[in-house]
C-alpha cells in the first residue's frame, strides 16, 4: 500500500488524478466503472492473478496498461505483453521514471486515437452513459431521460469537478435565444437527480455550490 500511495502522490503532483485498489477484484471493478486514461497494474495484488486481471481489462478497455512487478524473469514480461500489457516496469524504480512512462504512453495513445477522438461511452462509479444510443444505466439499471436531462448529464460528466453557473447551463443546453427562463435549469436538475442519485436530497454526483451553480463530482 505504501508504494501505491507514493505512486499516487507523484502522479498527482504532476497533474494526474488517480485511485488506488488494494485487491484484484476491487481493481477490476474500479477500472470498468470509471473512465480512466491509463491503468498501472501491480502483478502481486491479492485475490486475482495480475496476468488474469490484465487479460480481463484488455477484453473491455483499449487504454494503456502499465505492469509493475518485482520479478526479473523475461518470461513474465512475455506473459504480460501476451495478455495485453503496453509496458513493464520493475521494482524498485524511481517514481520519476513511472511518471515519465505514464506521460509517454498517454501521449502515444492520444496520437493513435487522435486529439479529437470522442469516446462512445462514459463510465463513472455506478453510472454508464452510452453516448451513441443516448442511454443511461445506473448500477446496471436503465433509466429513462428526457432530451435536455441527457444533455445536462453529458455536459456534467464530461467536465467533472467543474462548477457551472445556472446562466451558463441555460445558454449551453437551451441556447441563449431560447424561450423560457433560467428556473428551467433548476427543474431539470431536480428531475435528473431523481434518476441518477440514490438519495436526491443528498446528491453524490450533481452537487449544488450555493451562490454559484452546480458541480458534477467524479
Amino acid at each position: 500500500m505504501h508504494i501505491a500511495e507514493l505512486e499516487r502522490d507523484y502522479l498527482e503532483v504532476n497533474g494526474y488524478f488517480s485511485d488506488i485498489a488494494t485487491t484484484g477484484e476491487e481493481g477490476i471493478k474500479l477500472a470498468l466503472q470509471n473512465n480512466y486514461d491509463l491503468i498501472i497494474l501491480d502483478l502481486l495484488l491479492p485475490g486475482v492473478n495480475g496476468f488474469d486481471i490484465c487479460r480481463q481489462l484488455r477484453d473491455c478497455l483499449d487504454i494503456p496498461i502499465l505492469m509493475v512487478t518485482a520479478r526479473k524473469e523475461d518470461i513474465n514480461k512475455i506473459r504480460g505483453f501476451d495478455r495485453g500489457a503496453d509496458d513493464y516496469i520493475q521494482k524498485p524504480f524511481n517514481p520519476s521514471e513511472l511518471v515519465a512512462r505514464v506521460k509517454a504512453h498517454l501521449s502515444r495513445y492520444e496520437r493513435l486515437v487522435g486529439k479529437n477522438h470522442k469516446p462512445n461511452e462514459i463510465r463513472i462509479k455506478g453510472l454508464h452513459i452510452d453516448l451513441n444510443s443516448r442511454r443511461l444505466f445506473v448500477n446496471e439499471e436503465e433509466k429513462e431521460l428526457r432530451a435536455k436531462e441527457f444533455d445536462l448529464l453529458i455536459l456534467f460528466a464530461s467536465n467533472p469537478d467543474r462548477v457551472f453557473a445556472k446562466e451558463e447551463l441555460f445558454e449551453r443546453i437551451w441556447g441563449i435565444d431560447s424561450f423560457g427562463d433560467i428556473t428551467t435549469v433548476t427543474v431539470h436538475i431536480r428531475k435528473l437527480r431523481e434518476k441518477v442519485e440514490e438519495d436526491p436530497s443528498n446528491p453524490k454526483y450533481i452537487q449544488t455550490i450555493w451562490g454559484v451553480g452546480y458541480r458534477f463530482k467524479k
